[in-house]
């Protein structure tokens, strides 16, 4: 009887005497370097993201400001990713459990992981949409942003990931591609390209360039232009990143589609392994951003680490002075309204 091997081209050959679970397993057991690197990973991505949804949570009560949703907006979609990819898909579904589970739990992970990467990518694309409408159009941005407004928006996306997510039910597993791919395979994925990669990637690109355009050819005090281009920089590099760490999967995906298979090529295998771990940093990178651009939010986060800290004297409260609080009402950087 011919039995599934970790990266055997032969492990596709299975006897009928085996169980229909076996058609969904993949036949490719992750190693000991993709296991690690992950639980690091969601170890280091975990905690810092939950410390950014407190303080974020913080800042967007005391300003009342719309972008400070679409950042928390964001974190929490990342935890989501975190919890639903990193945990339940790569390190219990593939490391402990090794696949060996009913097709049914594999394809509603599914469902969750494409619904939670959903959210994500286009959470994103509403902050840069905020912020170019903030930076260009001003005077519209004070009559259509608001924060009961934004809240409406973010629930109506993450319920709108939630659905896009369900015809990935009938996503096929990469590493089980023994046989062609189906025509359904083949449109599931070229609509996650497109979804995930190279429709937002093209919204970035067009906003970021007009945004940079309006601001290079605008009349602006030095002091405005030095805190808008603090701004620009951070969306810039928020959005940037995501393009450099997704794009390895996008095209990875698509050379599996039509040029390679996991089973005969140990090279794309390892590819595809690589690109995962790759775009996965994308959780974890947004906190380190929002601590290097702006004081408010390391203030903030240092607030909320004081609070939980038992050694902190006043029980982690801020000082009495009226220091720490001007600073913390004082809009962040990455999201200040642009003044005429």
């Amino acid at each position: 009887m011919m039995l599934l091997l970790p990266n055997s081209t032969a492990g596709a050959r299975v006897s009928h005497a085996e169980p229909l679970e076996w058609e969904e397993r993949s036949p490719c057991v992750e190693g000991i370097i993709p296991v690690i690197y992950y639980s690091v990973l969601l170890g280091l991505g975990l905690p810092v993201n939950i410390l950014t949804v407190i303080a974020l949570s913080r800042l967007a009560a005391r300003t009342k400001k719309s972008s400070y949703w679409y950042l928390l907006a964001l974190t929490a979609s990342d935890i989501l990713t975190q919890v639903i990819i990193i945990f339940m898909g790569f390190i219990l579904q593939m490391a402990i459990l090794a696949r060996e589970v009913p097709h049914t739990f594999i394809h509603t992970v599914n469902v969750l992981e494409f619904a939670a990467n959903h959210a994500s990518i286009w959470v994103t694309v509403l902050l840069t949409a905020d912020r170019y409408v903030a930076l260009c159009h001003p005077l519209r941005y004070r009559m259509l942003s608001y924060p009961e407004r934004t809240r409406k928006i973010i629930a109506a996306v993450f319920g709108t990931a939630l659905a896009t997510g369900i015809p990935f039910y009938w996503w096929l597993d990469i590493w089980h591609d023994s046989q062609p791919p189906t025509t359904v395979d083949k449109v599931l994925k070229w609509v996650h390209c497109f979804t995930m990669y190279f429709v937002p990637c093209s919204i970035f690109l067009a906003t970021n360039s007009v945004i940079v355009c309006k601001l290079k050819w605008g009349k602006r005090v030095d002091g405005h232009r030095r805190r808008v281009g603090k701004t620009i920089a951070m969306l810039m590099a928020v959005t940037a990143v995501f393009t450099v760490l997704w794009a390895p999967r996008t095209f990875v995906i698509l050379f599996h589609l039509y040029m390679g298979s996991t089973n005969n090529d140990q090279r794309l295998h390892m590819a595809l392994n690589l690109a995962n771990m790759i775009a996965m940093l994308n959780t974890t990178v947004n906190f380190f951003f929002y601590c290097f651009v702006s004081k408010t939010f390391r203030r903030t986060a240092g607030e909320v680490i004081r609070s939980c800290s038992p050694f902190c004297t006043g029980h982690g409260q801020p000082p009495a002075n009226g220091g720490f609080l001007h600073s913390a009402l004082k809009p962040l950087g990455l999201l200040e309204n642009v003044s005429l």
